[in-house]
């Protein structure tokens, strides 16, 4: 019964043409479609795998680890960034080029600007203290010889007034000038010449002729004699007591005139050609957080302190109010712009990498997909506080590394490439030491009367290289040092009338370097930099 069933189903038309029609869709796509479907998952696949060996994974903190795909880092634990990709168009990167990726700029916080020529001003920061005009102090001194009767100013900062009574002296002196004076005006028709000698001597003794006058009127003496001041202002020195004895000339008092004052700032000598007598300058002191003062220069002192290397630039302020005091603090900023640098490149000075010998900088490499930097030896010119002058390096539009350029540099290091460290490890670094050496082993090669000979000499850095080399080199009789980073082996041509390789030795082991006849002393050998150490 079934069997009938399913053969009137085959002897269907409509059923036998829907079954060659599904056959010959499913042998179309397997034809046509399925080959190329299969070629196409696997160019996908390919693809995938080929970014993935491209693409290079790094940590943000430390650089040096590379790896082909995402993980880890095993030194602190932190997920690997990608670092760059060796695919992608532009223009190719140099050889000593350090490329990294977006994200790692980010993590490190490295910054870059596009340097411009401007007018550059030097901002020049000063610090000194309120000082009194000098010209505006007296010393309050005694005319005659006694003791001191009576004070009238007790204490030091005390203000006076011209003309006040600051003291009262007992004098025998004046004492025995006065009854001459009697004397002389008795005498006065045999002798006038002896009368006026004795009022001449009254006056040197700072009596003034209407006391004279009433002496001789009222016929009696005084050993007391008054002292007053002769000007208006503030005791900064007391040098007597009440009931002690002075002499002729002995300094009382010393007395300041407080309401115009000086402001002595200290300027380094390395600031001095940027300062002129005119300039104006703004200053603020520390007793008075918010007020701003003006002034200008009056003068500049002409010599140097010897132990802080500044000199004294002087600013005069009326002082009406009394306000300013003796002693404050004062910091103050002039702006002195500089007319032989105009339309100069200025960088900040976080972006430049200073070895003492040679100024860098890390440029960023144009048109590059990823980032990379390139170290430029530039030329700087004055400092402008917070940025340079530079002289010769880098061009205007150039973009550079502005913070962040000792984590580009660590890289390079890391990396064996051009760095402040190692000047000479680059690729073309390589190939110029090579033809270097080279050039140096035919000189020595035809040098007559010359000696070659080897030492070792233990270091570790380029640093050492630097300093084993200046070092023989510096020796009369030497003509060429080289000493090989790897195998520890000091090469040198010498004069043997001149030098030896004991004295050689000797010299070398005196800048820390152990040798094999002499050892560096141990206090030389600690004040290496830590780069340098190589005893274990």
């Amino acid at each position: 019964m079934k069997s009938n069933k399913f053969n009137d189903i085959i002897k269907n038309k409509k059923v036998k043409y829907a079954a060659l029609f599904i056959v010959g869709l499913l042998l179309g796509w397997l034809i046509f479609g399925g080959s190329s479907g299969t070629d196409q998952i696997k160019s996908d696949e390919e693809h995938l795998h080929a970014e993935a060996d491209q693409q290079v994974w790094t940590c943000s903190m430390h650089p040096q680890i590379k790896q082909d795909g995402p993980g880890q880092c095993p030194l602190c634990g932190m997920d690997l960034i990608p670092m760059r990709s060796s695919s992608g168009g532009g223009e190719a990167v140099d050889a000593d080029a350090i490329m990294m990726s977006e994200e790692a700029m980010a993590l490190a916080n490295i910054q870059t600007t596009v340097v411009s020529r401007r007018n550059p001003i030097k901002e020049i920061k000063l610090y000194g203290t309120v000082q009194a005009d000098e010209r505006l102090s007296q010393s309050q001194a005694t005319h005659v010889s006694g003791r001191i009767e009576k004070l009238f100013v007790n204490f030091t900062g005390e203000t006076v007034r011209k003309g006040q009574t600051i003291a009262t002296i007992y004098s025998p002196d004046l004492l025995n000038a006065q009854q001459e004076l009697l004397e002389a005006a008795k005498m006065e028709d045999l002798s006038p010449g002896l009368l006026e000698a004795a009022k001449e001597k009254l006056r040197l003794w700072k009596m003034s002729d209407e006391q004279i006058a009433q002496i001789e009127k009222s016929q009696k003496v005084s050993p007391y004699s008054e002292i007053h001041a002769n000007t208006s202002g503030v005791v900064i020195t007391k040098n007597v007591s009440q009931g002690d004895y002075v002499n002729q000339g002995s300094v009382l008092f010393d007395i300041a005139n407080l309401s115009r004052i000086w402001v002595l700032f200290d300027a380094y000598e390395v600031d001095l050609p940027f300062l002129k007598v005119g300039s104006q300058l703004t200053y603020t002191l520390q007793a008075m957080p918010g007020e701003t003062f003006t002034g200008k220069i009056a003068f500049i002192d002409a010599t140097l302190d010897p132990t802080t290397r500044t000199a004294k630039v002087r600013v005069e302020t009326p002082n009406t109010g009394m306000h300013l005091k003796p002693e404050m603090y004062a910091s103050a900023t002039i702006e002195a712009p500089l007319k032989q640098y105009t339309d100069q490149i200025v960088i900040p000075k976080t972006a430049v990498l200073w070895t003492g010998k040679r100024s860098l900088v890390y440029k960023k490499q144009p048109h590059t997909e990823t980032p990379a930097f390139l170290m430029h030896e530039v030329e700087l010119g004055p400092s402008l506080g917070d940025a340079y002058v530079i002289i010769s390096g880098i061009n205007d539009g150039d973009e550079i590394v502005t913070n962040g350029a000792f984590t580009v540099d660590a890289s390079a290091q890391l990396e064996g490439k051009l760095s402040m460290m190692n000047q000479d490890m680059g690729s073309s670094g390589s190939e110029s030491n090579e033809h270097e050496g080279h050039n140096m082993q035919l000189d020595m090669t035809n040098t007559k009367d010359q000696e070659h000979a080897m030492i070792n000499v233990r270091g570790s850095c380029e640093m050492c290289k630097e300093r084993i080399e200046k070092t023989a080199k510096g020796i009369d009789g030497v003509s060429s040092a080289n000493w090989d980073l790897e195998t520890k082996v000091l090469h040198i041509n010498f004069d043997p009338a001149k030098t030896s390789t004991d004295a050689i030795s000797k010299a070398i082991a005196k800048v820390g370097h152990d040798t094999d006849k002499y050892k560096a002393d141990l206090d030389v050998y600690d004040a290496l930099p830590g780069c340098c150490k190589y005893r274990d």
